[in-house]
């Protein structure tokens, strides 16, 4: 008997003893994956650093970067769809995104549509982004910490969240009358039990009935709470980063995550009843359906939510902006034409020297010192349209990622406008002339304040004939000038150059044209243009000479005419 004994002991020490190895193993496994996973982490964070971001994007995740943004209210300047649109600020944004979080690329996203007007607000990111230069064993750490938050691919966290603050609540009263009803049935049960009984039945199918209906509207919101939680965690994780760069910054995320801490509970159980399965989802189920628990947790998360979203915005801001700094640093290292611009406030100046546009992979570097407008004039494809956006986005990014891609660029602070890649609006059933004046008039509106306008406008009116053309962009240029703005001007009409002189500077770019082929140098050089290209293009696309002769001779014809009539008419009107 005792031998039996010893036998069943050994058995269960041995199943023991495998339960032991078995979990060994599996933690042994789970660390090593970690292991693995970390390894692998670290190798892509170092091999990505300093390198051009080469990254593909589904067009319905591009979209949803910008979800912040579009829900994020604020009265500060930001740059608009038509500027944005014409300055191909997604391709910029694209080439700027060495992020590994949706905090960081939404809050880099928000930062390129939102330039500071004040030079000292960017302070502090030029800070980060110098501080993460110079330090690359803790900005590799700060990496690795960003990709464990990860990003949401086709969905919008912040769309859920903005949206929790509007959602309707319900009405408690009915939750907590469903409640009170179940309990008084219970109560009458102990005292009457036949009726008891029926009234606990059929006051859990009013409950339940009531719980489907109320519950259905708010189901969608239940993946905000979960959204929101994972933010508030890793703000959390953020603020225990023992970093000098984080100093301050620990401090305002423990206050934020502090305030919401009422919310995170109020939100537990919404959150664990999405998140178990099983049995205990089952339970957790039946309890809120008999007691609405998640409903009436509901109501306070939409109210602590709607009282609370300055501090959820102080860290998404905080966390995303720090990301932002390393994405910038990155950049910085590995594009050729890159320093730190020099921006001032009142003085109205833009100063560049070899500046390119970052998109382009052979650029061109052009240089420019001008306190006044500008008229750019030459031929087709010779650089004037690059010329406008290369300075438009110049200033752009000096007032937000205070980066910019030149030798050297000093600068006041401007509210930026382009009105240059327009279309026929199809849908509206405008046409280019309407959507033209359109464009050209928003930014009439905006020049007031002490802030002043930088304007780049490409082929101003081009959507009407040639004498309302001249006439009316004069009269819209010649208001320009004599506001507070820089406007940069793209025109093929010469006779502008001697409508607007003394109130535009004149520029142009040039061509050389051979027997078998045209060059273009694409720098911008002073005075306007005094070549023509169309007519002997002709000729290198083998056109009858007799053609191109007339041509040449009407051009010549022409132009004389019209170059007496405008002086006359310049001459009359300063007389």
């Amino acid at each position: 008997m005792q031998g039996y004994e010893n036998y069943g002991l050994m058995q269960l020490l041995a199943a023991a003893g495998c339960i032991a190895v078995v979990v060994l193993l599996f933690a042994a496994v789970l660390v090593y994956s970690q292991y693995k996973n970390k390894k692998f982490l670290m190798r892509r964070i170092r091999n990505s650093w300093g390198q051009p971001v080469r990254r593909q994007y589904d067009p319905t995740e591009f979209q949803v970067i910008s979800h912040y943004y579009v829900n994020r209210e604020t009265d500060r300047f930001q740059i608009d769809d038509i500027t944005w649109n014409d300055l191909e600020m997604d391709q910029i944004f694209q080439l700027l995104n060495h992020t590994n979080s949706f905090l960081g690329e939404s809050f880099l996203y928000y930062q390129l549509r939102t330039p500071a007007l004040k030079a000292a607000e960017l302070e502090e990111f030029e800070h980060m982004v110098s501080w993460f230069q110079s330090h690359s064993k803790e900005r590799e750490r700060m990496e690795y910490f960003f990709s464990k938050i990860g990003k949401t691919g086709r969905n919008s966290i912040f769309d859920y969240i903005y949206n929790l603050k509007d959602a309707d609540s319900g009405r408690l009263w009915i939750h907590f009358g469903v409640i009170a009803l179940i309990l008084a049935s219970i109560v009458l049960l102990f005292v009457n039990p036949q009726p008891g009984i029926l009234a606990l039945i059929a006051s859990m199918g009013i409950s339940m009935w009531t719980y489907e209906r109320y519950k259905r509207p708010i189901a969608p919101y239940i993946i905000s709470c979960t959204a929101l939680q994972k933010i508030l965690v890793s703000a959390e994780e953020m603020s225990k980063l023992d970093l000098p760069i984080l100093e301050g910054k620990r401090e305002l995320l423990q206050r934020n995550t502090a305030d919401f801490k009422k919310l995170r509970r109020s939100m537990a159980l919404l959150i664990l009843s999405e998140q178990q399965g099983g049995l205990m989802e089952g339970i957790i189920n039946y309890i809120n359906s008999c007691f609405h628990l998640d409903l009436i947790q509901f109501g306070t998360v939409v109210k602590e939510i709607s009282s609370r979203l300055g501090g959820f915005e102080e860290i998404v801001e905080t966390i995303g902006k720090t990301e932002a700094a390393i994405a910038v640093a990155s950049f910085r290292t590995w594009h050729p034409y890159v320093s730190v611009p020099a921006l001032s406030e009142g003085e109205m100046f833009f100063h560049a020297e070899d500046m390119v546009h970052p998109l382009l992979e052979n650029p061109v570097p052009n240089s420019i010192q001008t306190e006044q407008c500008v008229l750019l004039t030459g031929s087709n494809a010779s650089g004037k349209s690059t010329f406008l956006k290369t300075a438009a986005v110049t200033a752009l990014l000096a007032q937000t990622i205070h980066t910019v891609t030149a030798v050297r660029y000093e600068g006041c602070c401007f509210r930026i406008f382009t009105s240059m890649a327009l279309r026929d609006d199809l849908i509206g059933e405008e046409s280019y002339f309407m959507v033209e004046i359109r464009s050209l008039k928003r930014i009439l509106d905006r020049i007031r304040g002490e802030v002043p306008v930088l304007c780049c406008v490409d082929e101003v009116l081009r959507g009407t004939n040639t004498i309302e053309r001249i006439a009316a962009s004069s009269k819209i240029l010649e208001s320009m000038g004599e506001k507070r703005m820089i406007c940069f001007a793209a025109t093929h009409d010469i006779e502008l150059t001697y409508l607007l002189e003394g109130i535009f500077r004149n520029c142009h770019f040039e061509e050389e044209v051979t027997e078998e082929d045209i060059h273009f140098d694409y720098k911008c050089k002073e005075g306007r243009a005094t070549t023509r290209n169309a007519i002997r293009l002709l000729k290198l696309m083998g056109y009858d000479e007799e053609i191109i002769q007339a041509a040449e001779k009407t051009a010549d014809q022409l132009s004389q005419r019209e170059l007496v009539n405008t002086v006359n008419k310049n001459f009359t009107k300063h007389e």
